[in-house]
């Protein structure tokens, strides 16, 4: 599949957010910001690693961005 619409790169985006965060819950770390200081500041979302992983899952399944 190729993705060169900016839907789909927004799609994509969103899906890999949400790998880096269920990575981060298990216990992963990462250089730089974390995927759950991203999602928390794109979307105004509060709550934990676990309340914030389920709340982007909802707008994922909803498409809104």
């Amino acid at each position: 599949m190729i993705i060169n619409n900016p839907k789909q790169i927004n799609t994509f985006r969103l899906l890999t957010l949400r790998a880096g965060l269920k990575l981060e819950m298990r216990g992963m770390k990462r250089r730089g910001t974390s995927c759950y200081k991203m999602i928390k500041d794109e979307f105004n979302l509060k709550g934990s690693k676990q309340k914030v992983y389920e709340q982007l899952n909802d707008i994922i399944k909803r498409g809104i961005k």
